[in-house]
């Protein structure tokens, strides 16, 4: 049995073409994957991303539980910060990456991966110790996320005043007509935008009040195609294909979010070794030659012999190229490198390149 977001009946009316992901009954496209990945780079998308689960954490030793499960350090936040970073195990491999925004003192709300949820919470309320309190926020509170250029000048239009100084990775909890929300300015398409975190039951009215306030700046309702399509433009990592519980931050390229001086966390000791002997493999970009869209698990080689699998694959819009992520070993990792990648009985021509494949929001 699927689970359905507060914001269902909105994809019903619609017409959202649906698909089952992680447990959940989600739009995967509206109008076309193409169109709605277009819209966010060049105006304004609106995303129902409730699937998400919401924890909160909270209490005295709220912040010391966190510095000592995340791999990032902690004590750079304040209220009104957020911050990416990864929950490994006791061997480094990642558990879930997630943001955690500090809501004010002694006060966190973490947003984790859908599929990982329950996962999640048996995990932090198993660390916890007397005086901490983990709440499962996901039913209670919906989320929903604007992203593109014209997302700001949405919000303004919306929210009655000028969003632009809060800051990208910041957050503030604001009033608006009577409703409480959380707006972070956060996102997963390499636009800018924000991501509103509010009450379940008011969800469809938010929603619609949105697209309504859009509608002259061109926003339209985005489904998890295009989601997708714009991460992998970016190089971002999704759980389940670049991350897992036998990968290491490291390999995936996101050492930047690992604060190894900050002192202890689960999985510190197994980094450092890893660190100190050097990753196996690396998490690579590449640009297909030959044309032919690289799937999850389709094998990457050279010269006929296999190095490494494709994470995810994808036809960019902006760049009309296939695209691709995957992990190879370290001598395969450098820009220029030719590959290939094995298409179902066919072997095709592919070159390493940086990512992000395209030029994006630059933060200030």
């Amino acid at each position: 049995m699927l689970r359905h977001t507060p914001l269902y009946r909105a994809h019903m009316d619609l017409r959202a073409k649906m698909t089952a992901f992680a447990g959940w009954e989600m739009p995967l496209q509206y109008t076309g994957i193409v169109e709605e990945h277009l819209t966010v780079r060049r105006a304004a998308g609106i995303f129902d991303v409730s699937h998400m689960g919401r924890i909160e954490v909270s209490g005295g030793g709220a912040r010391n539980l966190l510095q000592r499960l995340t791999t990032n350090d902690i004590e750079r936040l304040s209220p009104g910060r957020a911050q990416y970073t990864l929950i490994c195990n006791e061997e480094g491999g990642v558990v879930d990456d997630l943001i955690i925004y500090m809501l004010a003192e002694g006060r966190y709300l973490l947003c984790v991966n859908a599929a990982n949820r329950e996962k999640d919470l048996t995990w932090i309320k198993g660390k916890a110790r007397k005086g901490v309190v983990v709440e499962d926020r996901s039913q209670s509170l919906a989320q929903i996320a604007l992203q593109g250029p014209k997302a700001e000048e949405v919000l303004r239009r919306f929210l009655g005043y000028d969003p632009s100084p809060l800051r990208y990775f910041h957050s503030e909890e604001v009033e608006v007509g009577g409703l409480h929300l959380i707006v972070s300015r956060t996102g997963y398409t390499g636009e800018d935008g924000f991501e509103i975190y509010l009450p379940s039951e008011v969800a469809l009215e938010v929603w619609n009040s949105l697209l309504q306030t859009g509608r002259t700046l061109g926003i339209r309702p985005c489904g998890l195609g295009a989601r997708d399509t714009l991460r992998v433009e970016m190089g971002y990592c999704l759980y389940g294909h670049e991350l897992d519980e036998s990968t290491t931050p490291f390999e995936a390229g996101l050492g930047r979010f690992v604060s190894l001086e900050k002192g202890n966390f689960i999985g510190r000791k197994a980094l450092v070794a890893h660190v100190s002997k050097g990753p196996t493999r690396r998490l690579v970009g590449f640009r297909m030659v030959e044309r032919a869209i690289p799937r999850q698990g389709y094998p990457i080689l050279s010269k006929g012999r296999e190095i490494g699998r494709v994470t995810s694959g994808t036809f960019s819009p902006i760049l009309r190229a296939a695209i691709g992520l995957g992990y190879v070993r370290p001598e395969w990792a450098s820009p220029g490198s030719k590959v290939e990648v094995a298409v179902r009985d066919r072997v095709k021509e592919a070159i390493v390149v940086r990512y992000p494949f395209v030029k994006a929001f630059q933060p200030s």
